[in-house]
Protein backbone atom coordinates (compact mmCIF):
# COMPACT_ATOMS: atom_id res chain seq x y z
CA UNK A 1 0.00 0.00 0.00
CA UNK A 2 1.46 3.54 -1.03
CA UNK A 3 2.02 5.43 1.70
CA UNK A 4 -0.62 8.43 2.45
CA UNK A 5 1.20 12.18 1.95
CA UNK A 6 -0.09 14.48 4.49
CA UNK A 7 -0.63 18.21 4.06
CA UNK A 8 2.78 20.44 4.78
CA UNK A 9 3.17 21.07 8.40
CA UNK A 10 1.55 24.82 8.95
CA UNK A 11 -0.72 24.62 5.99
CA UNK A 12 -4.27 23.57 6.81
CA UNK A 13 -7.09 22.08 4.35
CA UNK A 14 -10.68 24.08 4.98
CA UNK A 15 -13.33 20.99 5.15
CA UNK A 16 -16.72 21.88 4.24
CA UNK A 17 -17.84 21.96 7.65
CA UNK A 18 -16.05 25.11 8.24
CA UNK A 19 -16.22 26.46 4.85
CA UNK A 20 -19.25 27.89 5.48
CA UNK A 21 -17.86 29.82 8.56
CA UNK A 22 -15.20 31.64 6.42
CA UNK A 23 -18.04 32.22 3.32
CA UNK A 24 -20.53 33.70 6.17
CA UNK A 25 -17.13 35.78 7.59
CA UNK A 26 -16.08 36.84 3.90
CA UNK A 27 -19.23 37.98 2.74
CA UNK A 28 -19.91 40.30 5.72
CA UNK A 29 -16.36 41.75 5.16
CA UNK A 30 -17.41 42.31 1.42
CA UNK A 31 -20.50 44.11 2.38
CA UNK A 32 -18.71 46.24 4.74
CA UNK A 33 -15.87 48.06 2.28
CA UNK A 34 -18.83 48.46 -0.42
CA UNK A 35 -20.90 50.85 2.06
CA UNK A 36 -17.18 52.62 1.93
CA UNK A 37 -17.15 52.49 -2.13
CA UNK A 38 -13.84 50.26 -1.43
CA UNK A 39 -12.57 48.30 -4.88
CA UNK A 40 -11.04 44.81 -4.84
CA UNK A 41 -7.56 44.44 -6.25
CA UNK A 42 -5.92 40.62 -7.10
CA UNK A 43 -2.53 40.17 -6.58
CA UNK A 44 -0.62 37.05 -7.79
CA UNK A 45 0.83 34.84 -4.71
CA UNK A 46 4.16 35.12 -6.04
CA UNK A 47 6.38 38.15 -6.39
CA UNK A 48 9.98 39.17 -6.87
CA UNK A 49 11.91 38.41 -3.83
CA UNK A 50 13.48 42.13 -4.17
CA UNK A 51 9.76 43.70 -3.90
CA UNK A 52 9.33 42.29 -0.34
CA UNK A 53 13.47 43.58 0.52
CA UNK A 54 12.74 46.62 -0.07
CA UNK A 55 9.75 47.03 1.23
CA UNK A 56 9.81 45.13 4.53
CA UNK A 57 13.31 45.66 5.33
CA UNK A 58 16.21 43.10 5.11
CA UNK A 59 16.50 42.95 8.82
CA UNK A 60 13.12 42.12 9.76
CA UNK A 61 11.86 38.51 11.13
CA UNK A 62 9.76 38.09 8.04
CA UNK A 63 12.66 38.85 5.46
CA UNK A 64 15.48 37.04 7.65
CA UNK A 65 13.60 34.22 9.12
CA UNK A 66 9.76 33.40 7.62
CA UNK A 67 10.00 33.98 3.93
CA UNK A 68 9.40 31.13 1.01
CA UNK A 69 12.42 31.88 -1.28
CA UNK A 70 13.15 30.27 -4.14
CA UNK A 71 15.06 30.63 -7.60
CA UNK A 72 12.75 29.92 -10.73
CA UNK A 73 14.22 27.81 -13.71
CA UNK A 74 15.18 30.85 -15.27
CA UNK A 75 17.16 31.94 -11.99
CA UNK A 76 14.77 34.69 -10.56
CA UNK A 77 14.67 35.23 -7.50
CA UNK A 78 10.62 34.75 -6.10
CA UNK A 79 8.70 34.64 -2.99
CA UNK A 80 5.77 33.56 -2.10
CA UNK A 81 4.19 37.07 -0.57
CA UNK A 82 4.12 37.08 3.12
CA UNK A 83 2.12 40.08 2.91
CA UNK A 84 0.37 42.35 0.48
CA UNK A 85 0.90 45.56 0.90
CA UNK A 86 4.11 45.91 -1.15
CA UNK A 87 2.33 43.79 -3.87
CA UNK A 88 -0.62 46.35 -3.62
CA UNK A 89 1.93 48.97 -4.21
CA UNK A 90 3.77 47.16 -7.11
CA UNK A 91 0.86 47.08 -8.91
CA UNK A 92 -0.60 50.07 -8.39
CA UNK A 93 2.80 51.49 -9.65
CA UNK A 94 3.26 49.33 -12.48
CA UNK A 95 -0.58 49.72 -13.95
CA UNK A 96 -0.74 54.07 -13.16
CA UNK A 97 -3.22 53.32 -10.40
CA UNK A 98 -1.57 55.87 -7.71
CA UNK A 99 0.05 59.00 -9.21
CA UNK A 100 -2.12 62.14 -8.83
CA UNK A 101 -4.82 60.19 -7.49
CA UNK A 102 -6.78 58.43 -5.09
CA UNK A 103 -7.27 54.78 -4.43
CA UNK A 104 -9.00 52.61 -1.64
CA UNK A 105 -8.59 49.50 -2.31
CA UNK A 106 -9.03 45.85 -0.50
CA UNK A 107 -8.24 42.40 -0.95
CA UNK A 108 -8.24 39.05 0.64
CA UNK A 109 -6.38 36.00 0.20
CA UNK A 110 -3.39 33.78 1.21
CA UNK A 111 0.04 34.78 2.63
CA UNK A 112 3.30 32.57 3.52
CA UNK A 113 5.38 32.54 6.47
CA UNK A 114 7.73 30.15 7.75
CA UNK A 115 7.27 30.36 11.53
CA UNK A 116 6.37 28.16 13.96
CA UNK A 117 2.41 26.88 13.02
CA UNK A 118 -0.04 28.00 16.71
CA UNK A 119 -3.59 27.93 17.05
CA UNK A 120 -4.84 31.11 14.63
CA UNK A 121 -1.11 31.45 13.30
CA UNK A 122 -0.27 29.22 9.97
CA UNK A 123 2.73 28.99 7.79
CA UNK A 124 -0.30 29.42 5.07
CA UNK A 125 -2.79 31.65 6.32
CA UNK A 126 -5.37 34.23 5.05
CA UNK A 127 -5.20 38.36 5.47
CA UNK A 128 -7.87 40.65 4.56
CA UNK A 129 -6.67 44.03 3.81
CA UNK A 130 -7.43 47.78 2.71
CA UNK A 131 -4.79 49.99 1.34
CA UNK A 132 -5.64 53.76 0.41
CA UNK A 133 -3.35 56.12 -1.69
CA UNK A 134 -3.08 59.85 -2.59
CA UNK A 135 -4.67 61.21 0.62
CA UNK A 136 -2.47 62.36 3.59
CA UNK A 137 -4.95 63.91 6.37
CA UNK A 138 -5.89 62.24 9.73
CA UNK A 139 -8.91 61.65 7.99
CA UNK A 140 -8.24 58.95 5.72
CA UNK A 141 -6.69 57.20 8.82
CA UNK A 142 -9.60 57.63 10.93
CA UNK A 143 -12.09 56.30 8.32
CA UNK A 144 -9.83 52.97 8.01
CA UNK A 145 -10.16 52.71 11.67
CA UNK A 146 -13.90 53.09 11.50
CA UNK A 147 -14.17 50.80 8.71
CA UNK A 148 -12.18 48.01 10.49
CA UNK A 149 -14.88 49.27 13.52
CA UNK A 150 -17.52 48.57 11.94
CA UNK A 151 -16.70 45.10 11.28
CA UNK A 152 -16.30 44.33 14.58
CA UNK A 153 -20.06 45.95 15.21
CA UNK A 154 -20.99 43.68 12.75
CA UNK A 155 -19.63 40.50 14.17
CA UNK A 156 -21.08 41.02 17.47
CA UNK A 157 -17.49 41.52 19.22
CA UNK A 158 -17.05 45.11 19.77
CA UNK A 159 -16.98 44.45 23.34
CA UNK A 160 -14.24 42.27 23.11
CA UNK A 161 -11.53 43.70 21.01
CA UNK A 162 -9.12 47.12 22.27
CA UNK A 163 -7.61 49.62 19.79
CA UNK A 164 -4.20 50.56 20.76
CA UNK A 165 -2.60 54.04 18.60
CA UNK A 166 0.66 55.34 18.13
CA UNK A 167 2.72 57.91 16.15
CA UNK A 168 6.40 57.44 14.87
CA UNK A 169 6.44 60.21 13.41
CA UNK A 170 8.50 60.98 10.23
CA UNK A 171 11.56 58.98 8.98
CA UNK A 172 14.02 61.94 10.36
CA UNK A 173 12.37 61.96 13.75
CA UNK A 174 12.22 58.32 14.19
CA UNK A 175 15.77 58.16 13.39
CA UNK A 176 16.43 60.59 16.08
CA UNK A 177 14.64 58.70 18.48
CA UNK A 178 16.39 55.30 17.14
CA UNK A 179 19.56 56.73 18.17
CA UNK A 180 18.35 57.69 21.66
CA UNK A 181 16.51 54.73 22.18
CA UNK A 182 19.85 52.62 21.34
CA UNK A 183 21.96 55.00 23.68
CA UNK A 184 19.23 54.18 26.75
CA UNK A 185 19.72 49.99 26.25
CA UNK A 186 23.05 50.18 25.48
CA UNK A 187 23.40 51.18 29.32
CA UNK A 188 21.02 48.37 30.04
CA UNK A 189 22.16 45.52 28.28
CA UNK A 190 22.63 42.60 30.96
CA UNK A 191 18.87 43.42 30.92
CA UNK A 192 18.09 42.44 27.35
CA UNK A 193 17.36 38.45 26.34
CA UNK A 194 18.91 37.60 23.46
CA UNK A 195 15.92 38.34 21.10
CA UNK A 196 16.25 42.24 21.72
CA UNK A 197 20.10 41.93 21.77
CA UNK A 198 19.20 40.98 18.31
CA UNK A 199 17.05 43.12 17.43
CA UNK A 200 19.22 46.54 19.08
CA UNK A 201 21.68 45.74 16.64
CA UNK A 202 19.64 45.21 13.65
CA UNK A 203 15.77 46.86 14.66
CA UNK A 204 16.30 48.83 17.91
CA UNK A 205 12.33 49.77 17.45
CA UNK A 206 11.32 46.21 17.86
CA UNK A 207 12.35 45.60 20.92
CA UNK A 208 9.80 48.11 22.13
CA UNK A 209 7.13 44.97 20.98
CA UNK A 210 9.68 42.64 23.66
CA UNK A 211 7.34 40.27 25.81
CA UNK A 212 10.06 39.85 27.88
CA UNK A 213 9.04 41.23 31.61
CA UNK A 214 12.58 42.79 32.38
CA UNK A 215 13.01 44.20 29.27
CA UNK A 216 9.25 46.26 29.69
CA UNK A 217 10.82 47.14 33.34
CA UNK A 218 13.05 48.95 31.66
CA UNK A 219 11.14 49.96 28.91
CA UNK A 220 8.83 52.25 31.17
CA UNK A 221 12.57 54.50 31.81
CA UNK A 222 13.09 55.02 28.02
CA UNK A 223 13.03 57.90 26.09
CA UNK A 224 9.27 58.73 24.59
CA UNK A 225 8.70 58.75 20.83
CA UNK A 226 6.35 61.46 21.37
CA UNK A 227 9.44 63.42 22.77
CA UNK A 228 10.95 63.07 19.40
CA UNK A 229 7.94 64.41 17.16
CA UNK A 230 7.79 66.85 14.66
CA UNK A 231 5.26 69.33 14.91
CA UNK A 232 3.48 68.14 11.76
CA UNK A 233 3.08 64.42 13.24
CA UNK A 234 1.85 65.76 16.31
CA UNK A 235 -0.80 67.93 14.41
CA UNK A 236 -1.94 64.90 12.53
CA UNK A 237 -1.89 62.87 15.57
CA UNK A 238 -3.93 64.71 17.23
CA UNK A 239 -6.32 64.98 14.43
CA UNK A 240 -6.89 61.90 14.18
CA UNK A 241 -7.43 61.43 17.73
CA UNK A 242 -10.35 64.21 17.79
CA UNK A 243 -11.73 62.46 14.87
CA UNK A 244 -11.78 58.91 16.64
CA UNK A 245 -13.48 60.87 19.76
CA UNK A 246 -16.01 62.02 17.44
CA UNK A 247 -17.06 58.71 16.32
CA UNK A 248 -17.33 57.35 19.30
CA UNK A 249 -14.40 54.99 18.98
CA UNK A 250 -12.82 53.84 22.42
CA UNK A 251 -8.72 53.81 21.65
CA UNK A 252 -5.44 53.42 24.16
CA UNK A 253 -2.38 55.05 23.85
CA UNK A 254 0.36 53.06 23.69
CA UNK A 255 3.90 54.56 23.09
CA UNK A 256 5.60 51.48 22.57
CA UNK A 257 3.27 50.51 19.34
CA UNK A 258 5.84 50.35 16.69
CA UNK A 259 4.86 47.39 14.17
CA UNK A 260 7.32 45.31 12.95
CA UNK A 261 7.80 46.26 9.54
CA UNK A 262 10.26 49.07 8.25
CA UNK A 263 7.90 50.80 5.84
CA UNK A 264 5.52 52.68 8.55
CA UNK A 265 5.20 56.06 9.71
CA UNK A 266 2.92 58.83 11.84
CA UNK A 267 -0.19 57.03 12.67
CA UNK A 268 0.42 52.78 13.31
CA UNK A 269 -2.66 50.79 14.78
CA UNK A 270 -3.60 47.67 16.35
CA UNK A 271 -6.67 45.90 17.72
CA UNK A 272 -6.17 43.39 20.46
CA UNK A 273 -8.05 40.96 21.90
CA UNK A 274 -7.54 38.61 25.72
CA UNK A 275 -10.55 36.41 24.63
CA UNK A 276 -8.07 33.99 23.04
CA UNK A 277 -5.99 33.41 26.05
CA UNK A 278 -2.48 35.56 25.61
CA UNK A 279 -3.16 38.72 24.12
CA UNK A 280 -3.61 38.66 20.51
CA UNK A 281 -3.46 41.13 17.52
CA UNK A 282 -6.43 40.92 15.14
CA UNK A 283 -5.99 43.61 13.16
CA UNK A 284 -3.42 45.93 12.83
CA UNK A 285 -2.19 48.58 9.75
CA UNK A 286 -0.91 52.38 9.87
CA UNK A 287 0.57 55.14 7.38
CA UNK A 288 3.15 54.50 5.08
CA UNK A 289 4.28 57.46 3.24
CA UNK A 290 7.17 56.57 1.74
CA UNK A 291 6.48 52.96 0.58
CA UNK A 292 5.34 53.86 -2.91
CA UNK A 293 8.68 56.47 -3.57
CA UNK A 294 10.55 53.19 -2.11
CA UNK A 295 8.87 50.74 -4.81
CA UNK A 296 10.06 52.85 -8.00
CA UNK A 297 6.66 55.36 -8.25
CA UNK A 298 5.87 59.01 -7.30
CA UNK A 299 5.89 60.32 -3.89
CA UNK A 300 2.18 59.58 -2.33
CA UNK A 301 0.63 59.24 1.05
CA UNK A 302 -0.57 55.77 2.15
CA UNK A 303 -2.50 53.90 4.81
CA UNK A 304 -4.25 50.98 5.27
CA UNK A 305 -4.57 47.76 7.66
CA UNK A 306 -4.79 43.92 7.45
CA UNK A 307 -6.29 41.16 9.49
CA UNK A 308 -5.92 37.49 9.71
CA UNK A 309 -8.87 35.66 8.83
CA UNK A 310 -8.16 32.41 10.90
CA UNK A 311 -7.47 34.63 13.96
CA UNK A 312 -10.85 36.07 13.15
CA UNK A 313 -12.73 32.76 12.56
CA UNK A 314 -11.27 31.68 15.98
CA UNK A 315 -12.39 34.29 17.64
CA UNK A 316 -15.95 34.22 16.60
CA UNK A 317 -16.13 30.44 17.35
CA UNK A 318 -14.74 31.03 21.03
CA UNK A 319 -17.09 33.65 21.61
CA UNK A 320 -19.56 31.03 20.01
CA UNK A 321 -20.39 34.03 17.79
CA UNK A 322 -21.03 31.82 14.72
CA UNK A 323 -25.05 30.73 15.39
CA UNK A 324 -25.90 32.49 12.09
CA UNK A 325 -23.86 30.81 9.87
CA UNK A 326 -26.47 29.32 7.57
CA UNK A 327 -26.75 25.72 6.51
CA UNK A 328 -25.12 24.97 3.29
CA UNK A 329 -28.80 23.46 2.31
CA UNK A 330 -32.35 25.30 2.36
CA UNK A 331 -33.89 22.44 0.65
CA UNK A 332 -33.55 19.06 -0.07
CA UNK A 333 -35.56 16.64 -2.00
CA UNK A 334 -36.40 12.65 -0.85
CA UNK A 335 -37.83 10.69 -4.13
CA UNK A 336 -38.95 6.83 -4.04
CA UNK A 337 -39.33 5.13 -7.29
CA UNK A 338 -38.01 5.58 -10.42
CA UNK A 339 -40.99 7.56 -11.77
CA UNK A 340 -40.48 9.88 -8.78
CA UNK A 341 -36.82 10.62 -9.09
CA UNK A 342 -37.39 11.67 -12.36
CA UNK A 343 -40.51 13.73 -11.40
CA UNK A 344 -38.11 15.29 -8.19
CA UNK A 345 -35.40 16.23 -10.68
CA UNK A 346 -37.77 18.10 -12.91
CA UNK A 347 -39.02 19.83 -9.73
CA UNK A 348 -35.59 20.35 -8.27
CA UNK A 349 -34.56 21.86 -11.94
CA UNK A 350 -37.70 24.23 -12.43
CA UNK A 351 -36.97 25.61 -8.48
CA UNK A 352 -33.20 26.48 -9.78
CA UNK A 353 -35.06 28.19 -12.58
CA UNK A 354 -37.47 30.24 -10.66
CA UNK A 355 -35.15 30.43 -7.60
CA UNK A 356 -31.61 30.55 -8.24
CA UNK A 357 -30.67 31.74 -5.09
CA UNK A 358 -32.24 28.90 -3.80
CA UNK A 359 -29.71 25.84 -2.18
CA UNK A 360 -31.10 22.77 -3.79
CA UNK A 361 -29.74 19.11 -3.02
CA UNK A 362 -31.33 15.90 -4.33
CA UNK A 363 -30.93 12.70 -2.93
CA UNK A 364 -28.63 10.33 -4.98
CA UNK A 365 -27.97 7.04 -4.60
CA UNK A 366 -31.56 5.71 -3.14
CA UNK A 367 -32.47 3.53 0.15
CA UNK A 368 -35.59 3.71 1.54
CA UNK A 369 -37.66 6.78 2.84
CA UNK A 370 -36.10 6.45 6.58
CA UNK A 371 -32.45 6.70 4.84
CA UNK A 372 -33.22 9.30 2.76
CA UNK A 373 -35.03 11.77 5.43
CA UNK A 374 -31.57 11.29 7.69
CA UNK A 375 -29.51 12.13 4.90
CA UNK A 376 -31.83 14.96 5.00
CA UNK A 377 -31.77 15.86 8.33
CA UNK A 378 -27.75 15.72 8.02
CA UNK A 379 -27.24 18.13 5.32
CA UNK A 380 -29.10 20.71 7.52
CA UNK A 381 -31.69 21.71 5.28
CA UNK A 382 -34.86 23.64 6.83
CA UNK A 383 -37.16 21.88 4.42
CA UNK A 384 -37.45 18.51 2.26
CA UNK A 385 -39.58 17.47 -0.27
CA UNK A 386 -41.40 14.06 -0.19
CA UNK A 387 -41.64 13.03 -3.96
CA UNK A 388 -43.31 9.22 -4.77
CA UNK A 389 -45.32 7.24 -6.89
CA UNK A 390 -48.34 8.97 -6.24
CA UNK A 391 -47.26 12.54 -5.81
CA UNK A 392 -44.97 12.24 -9.39
CA UNK A 393 -48.57 10.80 -10.86
CA UNK A 394 -50.51 13.60 -9.23
CA UNK A 395 -48.10 16.31 -10.44
CA UNK A 396 -47.51 17.58 -6.58
CA UNK A 397 -45.40 17.44 -3.94
CA UNK A 398 -45.23 16.87 0.16
CA UNK A 399 -43.74 19.75 1.86
CA UNK A 400 -42.12 19.00 5.29
CA UNK A 401 -40.48 21.50 8.10
CA UNK A 402 -37.46 20.10 9.24
CA UNK A 403 -36.78 22.22 11.74
CA UNK A 404 -40.04 23.27 13.25
CA UNK A 405 -43.05 21.51 14.31
CA UNK A 406 -45.55 21.67 11.65
CA UNK A 407 -47.62 19.45 9.65
CA UNK A 408 -46.59 18.04 6.23
CA UNK A 409 -48.28 19.55 3.48
CA UNK A 410 -49.48 18.51 -0.09
CA UNK A 411 -48.90 21.13 -2.65
CA UNK A 412 -49.01 21.89 -6.34
CA UNK A 413 -46.10 23.10 -8.20
CA UNK A 414 -47.43 26.72 -8.35
CA UNK A 415 -48.46 26.12 -4.41
CA UNK A 416 -44.83 25.02 -3.82
CA UNK A 417 -43.26 27.77 -5.65
CA UNK A 418 -45.76 30.64 -3.77
CA UNK A 419 -44.74 28.75 -0.39
CA UNK A 420 -41.14 29.24 -0.73
CA UNK A 421 -40.55 32.51 -1.93
CA UNK A 422 -43.01 33.51 0.72
CA UNK A 423 -40.58 31.26 3.35
CA UNK A 424 -36.99 32.33 1.65
CA UNK A 425 -38.58 35.76 1.40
Amino acid sequence: MAKQIQAIRGMNDCLPDQTGIWQWVEDKIRSVVASYGYQEIRTPIVESTDLFKRSIGEVTDIVEKEMYTFDDRNGDSLTLRPENTASCVRAGNEHGLIYNQQQRLWYMGPMFRHEKPQKGRYRQFHQFGVETFGLEGPDIDAEVIQLSARLWKVFGIAEHVTLEINSLGTNEARANYRDALVAFLTEHKSVLDEDSLRRLESNPLRVLDSKDASVQAILKEAPSLFDYLDDESKQHFEGLCERLDKSGIKYRVNPTLVRGLDYYNRTVFEWVTDSLGSQGTVCAGGRYDGLVEQLGGKSSPAVGFAMGIERLVLLLQTLELTSDVPAPIDLYVTAMGDLAEAYATDVAEMLRDEMPTLRIQRHCGGGNFKKQMKRADKSGAVLSLIIGESEAQQNCVGLKHMREDKEQETLTREALLAALRTYFK
